[in-house]
């Protein structure tokens, strides 16, 4: 078990989204960010207090968390300095990047030394299973994006949320890093091998009874040429009921690729449901998460409308508005299979 608190490391984070590890931490479980740690240069800021490493150990945080989802997922040499003093200091260190924690011999023969544990969140821990295709008890929800972190993870946890409110059957299935931070379980989807990448969702989602719902968190983009194909094994081996599109409005090009402009939510709608469609032919799309945390609140409006209109579906921020509308187009679309 990774020890709580946290201090969130954020590193030498460009922008803001770039710490998006630590930012999920903070939004979803404040209880855990006792503080954050920044380097010079850092252009992120997660709102809470910057603490030094003796300030944060004095203040009771147990853990390191590193906060920052940089492109490939590297341990810098600048990072490996603060990484170092943090175990000396007697911080534990859990990350979710892809460059391993356990594959740095100094940072091993550093925690051995010191009696400090470090926690590699995105390793998988299970031998998954090849995907079968075969239709599951159980209801199934999944967030798709215009693009890479455009608030697919949020958009499950706040359903989730309302639907435990509600007294509904529901649980949040995190598949990445910062999901599992937050929930302290899930399957590290972009580590697993790619054939057993489906199996592993159905493994995440199994028979159920018939009136709970999986919130699945979404994983890049199928527009995206770096990650599609994690989505793809998100969709077929999820098997969802429904589908909700997902989108930031204020990018220019997809994250990380500026050669590349964002598709439409009726691209996404397009493309996403006839491939849903390939497993469970019953599949979706109920509604439409979009993330207005760049615009004023005069904009959102207007464009949640506009969109809505559009669409033909209900247009929400979920993180700043509620996932209500949202939730009540999911129960409404099991109501009325229901009754079918």
């Amino acid at each position: 078990m990774i020890k709580t608190p946290y201090l969130l490391f954020l590193g030498d984070a460009p922008d803001q989204l770039a710490a998006k590890v630590a930012q999920g931490v903070k939004d979803w479980r404040p209880e855990y960010a006792l503080g954050q740690f920044r380097m010079e240069g850092c252009k992120a800021d997660m709102g809470i207090a910057d603490m030094t490493l003796v300030e944060a150990k004095a203040a009771g945080a147990k853990t390191l968390v590193i906060g920052v989802a940089n492109r490939g997922g590297v341990i810098s040499p600048s990072w490996k300095k603060v990484l170092i003093a943090a175990l000396e200091e007697g911080f534990d260190i859990a990350s979710g990047l892809h460059n391993l924690l356990r594959d740095e011999e100094d940072l091993v023969a550093v925690a051995k030394a010191c009696g400090r544990q470090l926690h590699d969140v995105r390793v998988p821990s299970v031998k998954y299973p090849i995907a079968t295709g075969v239709k599951r008890t159980g209801k199934r929800c999944l967030a798709v994006g215009t693009d890479c972190s455009v608030g697919k993870m949020y958009t499950a946890l706040a359903m989730d949320k309302v639907m435990k409110e509600r007294g509904e059957k529901s649980t949040f299935c995190a598949t990445g890093q910062t999901g599992i931070l937050v929930t302290g379980k899930g399957v590290p989807l972009d580590a697993v091998i790619a054939d057993f990448m489906a199996g592993a969702v159905e493994w995440l989602t199994p028979d159920n009874d018939p009136d709970h719902w999986d919130m699945i968190e979404g994983q890049g983009s199928l527009f995206h040429v770096s990650y599609s194909g994690v989505t793809l094994a998100l969709i077929h081996g999820g098997q969802p009921d429904a589908l909700i599109l997902c989108h930031e409005p204020t990018r220019s090009h997809m994250r990380g690729l500026p050669d590349y402009d964002l598709p439409t939510l009726q691209q996404l709608r397009d493309t996403a449901l006839p491939l849903a469609r390939v497993a469970n032919p019953a599949c979706e799309v109920v509604g439409i998460s979009v993330n207005t945390q760049h615009m004023s609140e005069v904009e959102a409006a207007e464009y949640l409308a506009k969109v809505e209109m559009e669409m033909g579906l209900p247009a929400v921020d979920p993180f700043r508005q509620g996932a209500e509308r949202l939730v009540d187009a999911l129960l409404g679309l099991h109501t009325a299979v229901a009754a079918q």
